[in-house]
């Protein structure tokens, strides 16, 4: 079998681009030691800018987007892969410049793949995905920080998308007292289904942008959107505490001050799930398949194939997707 299925975004004019599912051919595929046989990805923000022709994260068309991959090992030139290992993929240029995990097939150099934890099936590992890595990297970095759970409500902005749905649960999963920020008024059941203890209107984290501080509320807080409503949140850290910035969909410019720096002490800490080395990654995996595992992860997901995309890309640039999407792609 040379030919599988892919979605495949092409430019069908100048600054027009056309997604649809397509018939492609595993020699047409970049060079790399592993092919894999997709069997689950997911749907991320960063899939649908490069679906709708965004040059910041892919270069050239037509092209296959997709930054997570969940399957089997079909052929591999190196010894640390064998045919029939259920790997993982997300990250580096999957997806981006690489046909990515929106097809059957995808071929990768072995730098970029990691054996499936035995804690996690194929489709949780892609129900979590770069999203959950993403939050799980948000975390780990506050409690190096010293944040600890009873320090105080730790917030999660963006809380209804997918890295920050998953940043509630696993925050609470941990012991943590969570305060989720939404825009979306009807999401407050899930959010505290997912272990939120306190919904916080996306307005009141709007407001104030002029202020060079705000009042000290937040022990720590992972930051999903960026723009002002991330400086706002470092404005209102309490002394000595921190936020994980992973996100821009609110921008990636804010109006900023020394102030709660050198007055308060507090931290920005940035956090890039795509190349950081590989045994890194490793290490996040095993944790959220063990003594991270969600036991609510199914709560989080919902379930598409590869004809639904198209719709779903567009919902996600709308802002009106909950929760995460795992594509089945085999």
């Amino acid at each position: 079998m040379t030919s599988f299925k892919a979605l495949q975004t092409s430019e069908s004019g100048e600054g027009r681009f056309e997604t649809s599912v397509i018939e492609r051919d595993i020699n047409d595929l970049p060079s790399g030691e592993v092919l894999i046989r997709v069997s689950y990805s997911s749907l991320n923000y960063k899939d649908a800018l490069s679906a709708s022709g965004n040059r910041g994260v892919t270069r050239s068309f037509p092209h296959t987007p997709g930054i997570d991959a969940a399957g089997t090992v079909a052929e591999s030139s190196v010894a640390e892969f064998t045919k029939g290992d259920e790997v993982i993929v997300t990250g580096y240029d999957l997806g981006m410049n690489t046909a990515g995990g929106f097809g059957q097939y995808i071929r990768v150099p072995a730098a970029w793949v990691i054996k499936r934890p035995a804690g996690l099936s194929l489709r949780e590992s892609m129900a979590l995905g770069t999203a959950g890595l993403t939050a799980a990297l948000c975390i780990d970095k506050l409690e190096q920080a010293g944040l600890e759970p009873g320090d105080g409500q730790v917030l999660v902005t963006g809380a209804t998308g997918g890295v920050g749905s998953i940043a509630v649960a696993l925050l609470s999963r941990l012991g943590y007292n969570v305060a989720a920020v939404t825009g979306k008024a009807d999401q407050s059941e899930f959010l505290t289904q997912l272990g939120a203890k306190q919904i916080v209107e996306r307005s009141a984290l709007q407001a104030g942008t002029e202020k060079p501080m705000l009042k000290e509320q937040w022990a720590g807080a992972v930051d999903t959107v960026g723009g002002d409503i991330l400086f706002n949140v470092v404005k209102s850290l309490q002394r000595g505490a921190s936020v994980s910035c992973c996100g821009l969909t609110a921008g990636t410019a804010f109006q900023g001050s020394v102030l709660p720096f050198i007055l308060r002490g507090v931290n920005l800490l940035g956090v890039d799930s795509v190349e950081i080395p590989l045994v890194v990654k490793a290490s996040m995996w095993d944790k959220l398949s063990v003594q991270w595992k969600l036991p609510n992860l199914d709560e989080l997901v919902q379930e598409i194939c590869l004809d639904d995309l198209p719709i779903a890309i567009e919902r996600i640039l709308a802002g009106q997707q909950t929760g995460r999407l795992v594509v089945r792609v085999d």
